[in-house]
């Protein structure tokens, strides 16, 4: 089960040295030891990497889909707010300023990148450049199925993610109590789901990156390392269940 976006208004992104300030309130003592983490490192590795993936893979295809990285202070801040047991994006302050993708289950065993692939495939539902079949509202308007999880995965200038993991002994899950509910908080930056906007550009991959990428191209989205790759590129294949 998995929780979507709710921005029902647009606000100014904060420049970077604001969001860190902010970011710095959600942070408990515990969360801030740089020896402690708030997942595992092969959770944090698959969740990154499933990303990329994804990403880079969309249909139709993206000429300004920037790779993404981990950010300690996302994870930290998503910690501090999964910590809360909280079935809801939060904290308010905060959420303005960020992105956020939620999932949570109990009983059997599901990994991170099992939630982040469900957030992937709400795909089906979605129509580029807008979501004309899935409703971005619900669960205040609930009478359709939502995409906002998938549009946050792809959101081309989204190129920071931090996650955290809790176990919750007891969480309110839509007037359920949930035992050992396992809560999964992905918190992303620059934040996306911007109304009226597309998530990407449609293009050749790596066509319209932002200059501060030199030129730079992995795996169809744009990227500041050493390694590129120009050549060999044959598109995304588009999905199977996609309208003609």
């Amino acid at each position: 089960m998995t929780f979507h976006i709710n921005s029902p208004h647009c606000f100014i992104l904060p420049n970077s040295s604001h969001l860190e300030s902010i970011l710095s309130k959600y942070q408990d003592g515990e969360a801030h030891s740089r020896s402690k983490r708030a997942i595992l490192f092969s959770d944090r590795q698959e969740i990154l990497m499933l990303h990329n993936k994804l990403r880079g893979q969309v249909y139709p295809s993206a000429s300004n889909m920037e790779y993404m990285t981990w950010d300690d202070e996302l994870e930290r801040s998503a910690h501090a707010w999964a910590q809360q047991c909280i079935w809801d994006h939060g904290p308010s302050a905060l959420i303005r300023s960020i992105g956020q993708n939620l999932a949570v289950h109990w009983g059997r065993y599901r990994s991170p990148a099992f939630h982040v692939q469900s957030w992937y495939d709400e795909v089906k539902d979605y129509s580029y450049p807008y979501p004309h079949e899935c409703n971005p509202w619900c669960p205040d308007k609930c009478t359709g199925p939502m995409c906002t999880h998938y549009t946050q995965i792809v959101w081309a200038t989204t190129n920071k993610i931090g996650c955290a993991v809790n176990v919750c002994k007891q969480m309110n899950v839509w007037g359920e109590i949930w035992e050992n509910a396992v809560y999964l908080v992905c918190n992303y930056s620059p934040k996306g789901n911007w109304i009226g906007e597309a998530p990407y550009k449609n293009g050749r991959p790596c066509s319209e990156c932002p200059p501060s990428y030199g030129g730079g191209c992995q795996n169809n989205l744009c990227y500041k390392g050493t390694t590129t790759e120009w050549l060999g590129w044959k598109g995304p294949q588009r999905p199977s269940n996609s309208d003609p």
